[in-house]
């Protein structure tokens, strides 16, 4: 993703004036939600981690504002990973050489519940770090789907404390197939040609078709809807700005329009701004 003919928009690359000078422009940051999954024998297992951060650069870059370095770390390590709950998880471990036992909730310190909250810990404390860095809007792009019920939760949380004070920051989540599917009715999958083809537009470096078994044998751990054979970074480049575009717009109305988004259960709402572009 680094590309000297863009901006860098990482808040992590940049020196204190660079910084302040893009927060006054866009008081936005983005926040990049991952782990680290089998994907298909064809992309690399930090797929959800690097599209969340490929889509946070593109929203950075597009509408404004800063991304923060992605979160690979912390998720429950039990559950909604297709190594511990996909039918061919065994397949998988074979394929990774190591005993499927490993992938157990015997090797997890705590358990599912606990891992849970002490996630939810973690997103809340980054949050709130992120705010006292001076943004009005902060934005966890998820990657990992199942990610998103834990995001959405904690920037309730974290709306909900800041509404108690009437100070500081508004928390927002999102995944990008909810925001394109009603564009794209099969959106969404597991390293199928959804994700397959945002990673052949974002890092191409990372994907090998190739390795991907021909058509009518068995595909170790994905889901799809759009076969990965047919992945395409054309495609995924359309995606991908469908949905950058999508969560600008979401992000730039929470600006110009915070105190809409003030009220209880009102932090979360989406699609404020195609009211307003209906009634122009």
């Amino acid at each position: 993703m680094s590309d000297t003919r863009q901006p860098e928009v990482r808040y992590h690359m940049l020196r204190p004036e660079q910084i302040v000078a893009r927060r006054k422009e866009f008081p936005a940051a983005y926040i990049p939600l991952g782990t680290l999954e089998w994907h298909g024998a064809q992309n690399a297992v930090g797929a959800d981690a690097l599209q969340a951060e490929g889509i946070a650069i593109r929203c950075a870059r597009k509408g404004g504002g800063l991304i923060f370095p992605p979160l690979y770390y912390g998720e429950s390590r039990s559950e909604s990973i297709i190594e511990v709950s996909g039918q061919d998880r065994h397949l998988i471990a074979e394929k990774m050489e190591l005993p499927p036992e490993n992938f157990g909730p015997d090797r997890q310190p705590f358990s599912g519940t606990e891992q849970i909250i002490n996630y939810h810990k973690l997103l809340l404390h980054i949050l709130c770090e992120v705010e006292s860095l001076g943004f009005l809007v902060g934005v966890f792009v998820v990657g990992h789907y199942p990610l998103i019920d834990h995001a959405r939760a904690v920037a309730s949380q974290f709306n909900q404390r800041r509404l108690m004070k009437f100070e500081g920051m508004l928390a927002w989540a999102f995944v990008d197939y909810l925001l394109v599917e009603d564009a794209y009715p099969g959106a969404g999958d597991h390293a199928g040609g959804w994700e397959t083809s945002h990673m052949m537009a974002l890092y191409p470096e990372t994907v090998n078709l190739d390795l991907i078994p021909p058509r009518g044998e068995p595909d170790i751990g994905t889901i799809w809807r759009i076969d990965p054979r047919d992945s395409t970074a054309e495609f995924g480049q359309k995606i991908l700005d469908k949905a950058v575009d999508v969560a600008v717009k979401e992000v730039t109305h929470r600006i110009e329009n915070f105190d809409l988004y003030l009220g209880h259960g009102k932090g979360l709402q989406e699609g404020l701004w195609r009211r307003e572009s209906r009634t122009e």
